[in-house]
């Protein structure tokens, strides 16, 4: 029996064993879907804290419930977490699921990839899948994962292991939407690659859908958030210049929500967070230099949104002045850090850049969210969490809405705020203590 034949073996009677390695928003829920399937899996993590926590049955990842973490991890013994690279010998499956950022000259960073590849190199057992999920630039799974796995393990893509991309969909906090339930597009180096990719992720996923190449795959994943990105970017310098011609934006997407075809609503805010939209632009126009090819719609887009904190803080500082105030020496409370409503995620969250901007010129900043009680911002000024009283809110000189809780209670924001600047339409009406983007 060969390699194949001996893993789809394994997967059928549910004797395989699956190695995460990265247990954030990404893996933790995924490494949870093969377990409650009854499938073995380890959990490879570099934050020995994290791995405790795992091990305790401790969850950090709200989208996952406590009692499911639990009953894997301490009643069924089906998830374990480690820091010890070694153990990847034990699997026979490996999916990748860590961090893709970008470094400060706005390039991929693609040093979590190449560390995961060089454990999986020099760690792995002939006969392995491999699947990478981080978003990332086309070519990644077969230009740079590949030559790094088979140079470290001496073993051969086709013959001795398996390589493919698959990426994630996670979209933090979303009810309808999760990891088992969203289809999961997948892209794998060779016939076979696919064939043994497909058992093992139907395990933990209703839906795969099939491409012919990982590079299909890793563009498959661009164009998602690529397409969000100009949409949410048109929209937000739609509602600039509404805002200089006294029209209401959205009243003006109300109304073009009307049309039955042919429009699909986006909404503005101040900028565009979390670890996908922001970033995708920027690795696209990475591997876009290689082929001397111009993304000038792309580049327009992604500008455009980073320079929305920057139009924000006018906003905040424009109506201070209407009321006799500099934003220097005012207490300036900040409503939300999360980059999207409901959630404890402040990954590049533009609520963090309007903070460091304001702090910056002068003025005094506080934070409410009941979703996070300490937040770092991208100056490196560490904030706590504020009560949201009536007091807090009376102090306050102007109170800034930027991300939409639905557990702020915006009738009790306005009735003891004296000035709002509110960016997420929380008010649906502006009045002379309410300005609106």
């Amino acid at each position: 029996m060969n390699h194949k034949e001996e893993l789809l073996q394994k997967i059928r009677e549910n004797k395989e064993t699956v190695g995460i390695i990265g247990l954030g928003y990404v893996g933790l829920p995924l490494a949870v879907n093969f377990a409650e399937a009854g499938v073995k899996v380890i959990g490879f993590e570099k934050s020995k804290e994290k791995a405790d926590k795992i091990n305790k049955g401790d969850n950090y990842i709200k989208d996952i419930r406590d009692a499911v973490l639990r009953e894997v991890v301490v009643d069924k013994l089906m998830l374990e977490a480690t820091t010890d690279e070694s153990r990847m010998k034990e699997c026979d499956a490996l999916i990748i699921a860590v961090p893709t950022p970008l470094d400060r000259f706005r390039k991929p960073d693609m040093s979590y990839i190449e560390s995961a590849c060089l454990d999986i190199g020099r760690n792995m057992k002939s006969g392995t899948f491999i699947s990478l999920e981080s978003t990332t630039y086309p070519t990644t799974t077969e230009d740079f994962m590949l030559p790094i796995i088979q140079r470290e393990s001496g073993l051969k893509q086709g013959e001795d292991f398996w390589l493919a991309y698959s990426p994630e969909r996670v979209d933090p906090g979303n009810k309808q939407f999760h990891t088992r339930n969203t289809p999961k597009v997948m892209g794998a180096m060779s016939e076979d690659g696919m064939e043994i990719g497909e058992a093992l992720y139907l395990k933990a996923i209703d839906k795969i859908h099939k491409v012919s190449s990982p590079r299909v795959a890793e563009m498959v994943k661009i164009l998602e958030n690529t397409y969000r990105l100009i949409n949410i970017s048109l929209i937000n310098e739609l509602a600039l210049l509404s805002g200089k011609m006294g029209i209401n934006i959205w009243e003006v997407i109300e109304a073009a929500k009307t049309k039955p075809f042919g429009f699909q609503a986006f909404y503005p805010g101040p900028g565009i967070g979390g670890h996908c939209i922001p970033l995708d632009p920027f690795y696209l126009e990475h591997i876009a230099k290689k082929y001397d090819f111009d993304l000038s719609m792309i580049h327009t887009a992604g500008h455009i949104n980073m320079r929305m904190p920057h139009y924000m803080y006018i906003k905040i500082s424009t109506a201070l002045n209407h009321h006799k105030k500099a934003v220097n020496g005012s207490n300036i409370l900040f409503l939300g850090v999360a980059y999207k409503p409901n959630i404890d995620d402040p990954r590049e969250s533009p609520a963090l850049e309007i903070m460091d901007i304001t702090a910056h010129k002068g003025g005094e900043v506080t934070y409410h969210d009941p979703y996070i009680s300490t937040v770092k911002t991208n100056e490196g000024r560490v904030y706590q969490s504020v009560e949201l009283t009536e007091e807090t809110l009376k102090s306050a000189d102007v109170v800034v809405l930027t991300t939409n809780h639905k557990d702020f209670d915006v009738e009790f924001i306005q009735k003891h705020a004296k000035l709002i600047v509110d960016l997420r339409n929380m008010i649906k009406e502006s009045s002379e203590n309410v300005y609106k983007l």
